[in-house]
């Protein structure tokens, strides 16, 4: 497919806006404070849901998505996801929260590697010299803060590997990713207003009208992102929309490790280096593949 200089300027112009706003999302999140992680995920299930609404049937999509919905294999994998989504919101809120953005951000790093040991193991995808090692560097950066600690690095595991089975499901879904979006913030919503109405409100009224704001513009904030990714998607080659998703994690790791005062050790600077350097041959692999095609 061949793309103009206009597509080109103005897709990547999308591709670095969503990924600037998915960078700079622990600062949205820490505003939510002192609301539990927990409620600020119902609120933003909530407050995500007419959001996707809306931008379905400005598209005159959601019939086509309602009929969707008639299918419980349609359901039931998006229920999985749900729980996976839902998850990693949780996690990574807590992450902001709690002093461990540096965590949640190698976390995203690693996501590209733990998507490629997902496609190898659900989808039997086959795996090149670079990404074999890049695999390797993420398992040593893991062992090495397991030695050094004594633990797993449990934030970073569970947001990108909770990201990555959640792309798996979505690929057993037959729905675009506002589709998706919809369907799985209506999953979600249920459990979310029963969780408002056994905690009162979870926080809302009670931290001042600051935290109220942020906690209700939280659909607008998920929304968004996701909506200037699918238009970039549309106008970009997705080598040049893979290669932007670093930029997210790039500054999720300089914004705790600056505005957020957070500190790095050696141990976890060394993880980052590995995984950077995985991150960088699959990405020299893919670079020189498509110069080739």
């Amino acid at each position: 497919m061949e793309y103009s200089q206009q597509q080109l300027r103005s897709g990547l112009l999308l591709a670095v806006v969503a990924n600037v706003i998915w960078g700079v999302a622990a600062l949205y999140w820490v505003e939510t404070q002192p609301v539990a992680p927990v409620d600020v995920v119902a609120h933003r299930a909530i407050w995500s849901l007419p959001i996707a609404a809306l931008v379905l049937l400005w598209a005159g999509r959601m019939r086509s998505t309602w009929r969707l919905l008639r299918y419980w294999r349609t359901l039931a994998w998006s229920a999985l996801a749900t729980i996976l989504l839902s998850l990693n919101w949780g996690v990574f809120v807590y992450a902001v929260t709690e002093g461990r953005a540096t965590e949640a951000s190698l976390g995203y790093f690693m996501l590209p590697l733990l998507t490629i040991i997902v496609g190898r193991l659900a989808f039997k995808e086959s795996l090149g010299p670079a990404q074999r090692i890049a695999i390797v560097l993420a398992i040593i950066a893991v062992m090495a803060q397991l030695l050094a600690y004594g633990s797993v690095p449990w934030v970073t595991l569970v947001v990108s590997t909770s990201f990555a089975l959640y792309g798996a499901i979505r690929k057993k879904i037959e729905a675009d990713t506002m589709q998706g979006f919809f369907i799985e913030t209506l999953c979600m919503a249920p459990f979310a207003v029963a969780w408002l109405w056994v905690t009162g409100g979870a926080g809302m009224g009670l931290y001042g009208l600051k935290v109220d704001m942020f906690l209700m513009l939280a659909g607008v904030y998920t929304a968004a992102p996701l909506l200037t990714y699918i238009a970039a998607s549309r106008l970009l080659p997705l080598s040049i929309v893979g290669f932007t998703s670093y930029l997210g994690p790039s500054l999720q790791l300089l914004i705790a490790q600056t505005l957020l005062g957070e500190t790095i050790d050696l141990v976890t600077a060394s993880s980052f280096a590995l995984v950077w350097l995985g991150v960088l041959l699959v990405s020299g692999q893919g670079i020189v593949r498509l110069r080739r095609r």
